[in-house]
């Protein structure tokens, strides 16, 4: 194994930028082993989410060679995978986080390098979105998008999507991974080329005039959006938000925003406002909420930092407080107004409507698809996989609406696969004049909702833990049971290839019916039937398989009127949960789901015994 000094060495031959190779070289010097291991030893991670790490020297961070090296093996793979991609080219965007526009310019000088004759490099600050319609627009053969949409601000991105204008999925990560790591040697480092090489080609304003043209199909209510008094303010939390939600407003004829939160306005990389550039954070949404109690507005619209996510608070004079909707409320939310849409245009069947949400999302969606009769799935986290799958579902069906809990929506499948907060807070605004017109708000649209599919309500949240090790054990711990115990009468027996899977029966006192465990390729229905016949259970090869594709650490449980998923980050040292219950009576539902909060502290994660905070 190379010594750290070795490392730096080898770091020293390949990179080019004078402030990283200072920084390394500062390490050499003073001896100072530790920081050189952390920053050498284990090279950034190309998976299915691109890059994304902090911006500094060393082959484990966001930096200029990383960037080079990533691009070198994408290009590549790119080249040798999709048809014709030499000519159909590359389509690259970037935010405004430091480095992200020399990111960018260095991504398409080394796929010019590499022969590609379109190079379609955005001119200035985009939103993220912007590059998978521009991938199906342009039918570029892969797309880059440089960010890190709301991560803290001294981390960077590197976001890829494929021909089909969504996210990589396996096996491209994989394939992708194995060129980067046989193209370490930077063969161009040039971030001014494009401005000379005549396949670098500018077609951002044409993209973006299309891009808006294409919610032509999502407005039905243009002459009333243009009279409400509806009262709004927005905040693009110091990203690139601001001028495409001022083109959303235009293209869906709505009045300008009340105010535009000024000290988080424009955009700004040191987000100087924010502890966590990041609207589902705690806080995040306090100087809107400030700045629209003092003008009277009814509602707070925000986008994060690349505007790919949306959030929404609405002020509630009965109860003098603002509520802000939870990202599973707002899927809801979109869900029935989009069947609504697409009812009141009568050119799709109900059956023919399909919408897709994640396995860690609330069931609502599908409680509704059960009364609606429209055609509803659920995918592994992630658009990713719910982009993959709208592309299938296209072939028989008509995607309408995708979302998962954390605040993404994508509601014009047909211009983009992936989350869009930008068209997102279109089609919501245009929906509460809809209900301002009727006298109604987005809480009393919601009310509804529960009044007709059930009220459902979520706990999602996660524990913080740095030991990889101790994830893992926890994890085993559910799965296996405890390994110095004798009495398994509480716990399942599957036997199956010479393990004994002993997921616990029950939860906060209340038997589990269903069990999915994504890790290890096993699920399990109407587990109290077949608990009633005696344990243990011999599983044969084809037997209790998921349904759902594998997936690190992800185990789902589900009992009377209520689920439960547990699962790791993997961008971030957390344990997951996401718990629903639902039911007719409010105040019980949010007993009981308090009830199963603390035992998944209690009897899952044992956080007090594992020091989970």
């Amino acid at each position: 194994m190379a010594s750290p000094q070795d490392l730096a060495h080898r770091w020293l031959e390949l990179d080019k930028n004078p402030a990283t190779r200072n920084e390394i070289q500062t390490l050499l010097d003073a001896g100072n082993v530790a920081e050189l291991e952390r920053k050498l030893r284990n090279p950034i991670k190309f998976g299915t989410a691109g890059l994304r790490a902090a911006m500094e020297a060393g082959f484990a961070g966001m930096n200029e060679l990383t960037v080079i090296q990533a691009s070198q093996g994408l290009a590549k793979y790119v080249k040798e995978t999709v048809p014709d991609a030499i000519e159909r080219g590359v389509v690259i965007g970037h935010d405004h986080r430091h480095h992200s526009e020399t990111f960018a310019r260095l991504t398409a000088a080394v796929f010019l390098n590499e022969g590609y004759t379109k190079v379609y490099l955005y001119r200035g600050l985009v939103h993220t979105p912007m590059v998978p319609f521009g991938v199906k627009r342009l039918r570029a053969a892969v797309g880059v998008m440089v960010t890190a949409s709301h991560n803290p601000k001294q981390d960077n991105g590197y976001k890829v999507y494929w021909e089909n204008g969504c996210q990589i999925i396996s096996p491209h990560d994989s394939g992708i991974a194995k060129q980067i790591a046989l193209n370490q040697v930077p063969a161009v480092w040039d971030a001014n080329l494009c401005d000379s090489h005549p396949a670098c080609i500018d077609r951002t304003q044409e993209m973006i005039e299309a891009y808006f043209k294409t919610f032509d199909q999502l407005v039905l209510n243009r002459e009333g959006n243009a009279t409400t008094d509806l009262k709004v303010v927005y905040t693009p939390l110091h990203g690139v938000g601001l001028p495409f939600a001022e083109r959303s407003l235009a293209a869906f004829n709505l009045p300008k925003f009340a105010v535009v939160v000024p000290s988080q306005a424009k955009p700004d990389p040191d987000f100087p406002t924010l502890a966590f550039p990041n609207p589902e954070e705690r806080g995040a949404l306090d100087e809107a909420l400030r700045v629209a109690t003092e003008v009277g507005a009814q509602l707070v619209v925000a986008n994060d930092p690349d505007a790919d996510r949306f959030a929404a608070a609405e002020y509630w004079p009965e109860e003098s407080r603002w509520f802000t909707f939870t990202g599973d409320q707002l899927g809801a939310i979109f869900a029935y107004g989009l069947l609504q849409n697409a009812r009141q245009l009568g050119t799709i069947p109900d059956a023919q409507i399909a919408m897709v949400s994640t396995a860690v999302s609330s069931s609502m969606v599908r409680s509704m698809a059960e009364v609606e009769g429209f055609h509803f799935e659920q995918t592994l986290t992630g658009f990713k996989w719910m982009g993959n799958r709208c592309v299938e579902l296209s072939t028989t069906m008509t995607p309408k609406f995708a979302y998962e809990e954390a605040i993404g929506f994508m509601v014009n499948p047909e211009a983009v696969l992936d989350k869009d907060g930008v068209s997102a807070l279109g089609v919501f605004l245009e929906l509460a004049v809809k209900q301002r017109a009727l006298g109604r708000t987005m809480r009393q649209y919601l009310e509804d909702l529960y009044e007709k599919f059930g009220f459902h309500q979520s706990a999602n949240h996660y524990f913080l833990c740095h030991d990889p090790q101790l994830i893992q054990r926890i994890f085993e711990k559910i799965r296996f049971g405890a390994a110095d115990s004798s009495d398994w009468s509480h716990r399942t027996e599957f036997k199956r290839d010479g393990k004994t899977l002993r997921y616990p029966k029950s939860l906060a006192g209340v038997p589990i019916s269903y069990i999915r465990d994504l890790t290890v390729d096993f699920e399990v229905e109407k587990l109290d039937e077949l608990g009633a016949k005696g344990a243990p259970i011999e599983v044969g090869p084809k037997e209790y398989r998921a349904s759902l594709p594998l997936s690190p650490e992800m185990i789902t449980f589900r009992f009377q009127d209520g689920i439960v998923t547990l699962r790791t980050s993997g961008t971030e040292p957390k344990i997951k949960y996401y718990i629903e219950k639902r039911g007719s009576n409010r105040a019980q539902v949010a007993k009981d789901l308090q009830s199963v909060v603390e035992a998944v502290g209690r009897e899952l994660l044992e956080a007090s015994t594992n020091g989970l905070k």
